[in-house]
């Protein structure tokens, strides 16, 4: 595929998945392959890849002399790191950021204590450089290396972790984290305490603590909803 094409295809697909996630295009709308070509100046083998993609999200099925059909919501695979970009990009964004994050809060916690108990000393290490570069980041408005380092603080958890299905947890958590702050669902700067709560976590994991490990997660992610509460009622 050529730059070009490449960029045909980003496109196409970036558009026609914020319309169907954002309910421009409900459950049950068909879409014709060769009227999307028309509509995007593009030809039919961009618009056939476009529709493999959200095929393989389950946002739409392709059948012959049908079309394209957008499917249910709950076919989605709402997983997917892309899947939830999109639905963060639209009208939705405050329910979807809740319900996220209470994923987060059921995950995270276990997934923390167990670190606790398998993590090795370069993730202890790699965890602490990571806390303090967010202490290091979080006065002055400085929210884009903020979140550099809090997307790989919760990354090494789930991965210390020891459990693959939390690890591959970790582009969720990056997608919640960076639609926070890419939406202005965050303060100007980062609540402290938050910050503080990150150190005393890498602190726990680093001592073997489990039971502290979980308790400051669950303090995190409880601080997380409070802020939902009032920037994204």
């Amino acid at each position: 595929m050529t730059a070009q094409s490449q960029g045909l295809h980003t496109h196409v697909l970036d558009t026609l998945g914020l319309e169907i996630s954002s309910g421009g295009f409900p459950p049950g709308s068909v879409l014709r392959t060769d009227e999307l070509a028309q509509r995007f100046e593009v030809s039919r083998t961009v618009v056939r890849e476009v529709v493999r993609v959200l095929e393989s999200m389950h946002l739409v099925e392709s059948r012959r002399r049908v079309g394209v059909t957008v499917l249910p919501t709950e076919e989605w695979n709402v997983y997917d790191p892309q899947v939830i970009r999109w639905r963060l990009a639209g009208a939705d964004r405050p329910r979807q950021l809740r319900s996220l994050t209470v994923l987060r809060s059921a995950v995270e916690p276990v997934a923390a204590g167990l670190a606790a108990r398998n993590a090795t000393p370069e993730q202890c290490a790699a965890l602490t450089e990571c806390a303090l570069g967010m202490v290091a980041t979080s006065r002055g408005q400085r929210l884009e290396e903020y979140l550099r380092h809090d997307i790989a603080f919760h990354r090494i958890v789930l991965n210390a972790s020891g459990n693959e299905m939390f690890a591959r947890l970790g582009d969720v958590v990056a997608e919640v984290l960076a639609g926070r702050t890419h939406h202005q669902v965050m303060f100007e700067d980062p609540d402290p305490a938050a910050v503080t709560l990150h150190v005393r976590l890498a602190e726990a994991v680093r001592e073997g603590s489990a039971a502290d490990a979980e308790r400051l997660t669950k303090e995190i992610a409880v601080g997380a909803l409070h802020e939902l509460d009032v920037l994204a009622p």
